[in-house]
């Protein structure tokens, strides 16, 4: 996970703001390990699998990133199932990423150990 990432604040997004595309969201991609740009509805959206021993831990999990998700007032997809979370981060207002969802995987990242 990338601690600076994670540490910086985000942004309020509106319509006219730019999505993060090309060069710029490989760069920022390569301080998230173990997560993706996949398309999904035409839209380009980060997707982070996680793994637990059990629902339990998996839940937990799931909670912790919906506790980071209502602090920034930005929330994503989330599957949970047994032993495994996906988190899908994404900026409805723009259609695609923006800098703020590289900044929730950072943390969802680091929630996944409590």
């Amino acid at each position: 996970m990338s601690e600076s990432l994670a540490s910086e604040q985000c942004q309020a997004c509106r319509p006219d703001s730019p999505t993060v595309t090309g060069t710029d969201a490989a760069a920022l991609l390569e301080e998230l390990p173990g997560w993706q740009i996949v398309v999904r509805d035409g839209m380009e959206q980060l997707s982070g699998d996680f793994e637990f021993p059990n629902f339990a831990d998996a839940l937990a999990f799931t909670n912790r990133v919906g506790a980071l998700a209502e602090e920034a007032d930005h929330h994503p997809a989330i599957t949970t199932e047994w032993g495994r979370v996906n988190v899908r981060w994404w900026t409805h207002s723009i259609g695609g990423l923006h800098r703020n969802d590289f900044i929730m995987a950072a943390r969802a990242s680091g929630a996944a150990t409590p």
